[in-house]
C-alpha cells in the first residue's frame, strides 16, 4: 500500500478509536490522526510479531483495518495515561 493509503485508513482507524473511546482529550483533530496513523503501524507491527500474519495486504482487507483500529486504541490509552491531567484551559 501507499502512503496515501496508509493516511486515508490511519485517519480513518483513529476516528474509531475515538468513538469506541470517547472523552475529552488533550489533543484535537490533529493529535487524533497523528495516532491514527501511527495506530496502524503499530497494529500491522503486532500481527506480524504476535500471530506471524501479514495484516497489512491490501487496503479493502478486514485484518487491515482490524489492526490499524486496535493499534490506534492502544495508543489513545496511552496517550490518555501519560497526558491525563495535563488539560488545556483556553479561556475566551
Amino acid at each position: 500500500m501507499g502512503i496515501i493509503a496508509w493516511i486515508l485508513i490511519g485517519l480513518l482507524a483513529g476516528a474509531i478509536a475515538k468513538m469506541l473511546l470517547p472523552g475529552r482529550d488533550p489533543g484535537g483533530i490533529i493529535i487524533t490522526m497523528l495516532i491514527g496513523v501511527a495506530g496502524g503501524l503499530l497494529g500491522g507491527w503486532l500481527g506480524k510479531v504476535i500471530f506471524g500474519v501479514d495484516s497489512i495486504d491490501g487496503f479493502f482487507d478486514l485484518s487491515t483495518w482490524v489492526a490499524a483500529i486496535v493499534g490506534s486504541l492502544i495508543l489513545l490509552l496511552l496517550y490518555r495515561a501519560f497526558t491525563g491531567g495535563r488539560h488545556s484551559h483556553r479561556h475566551a
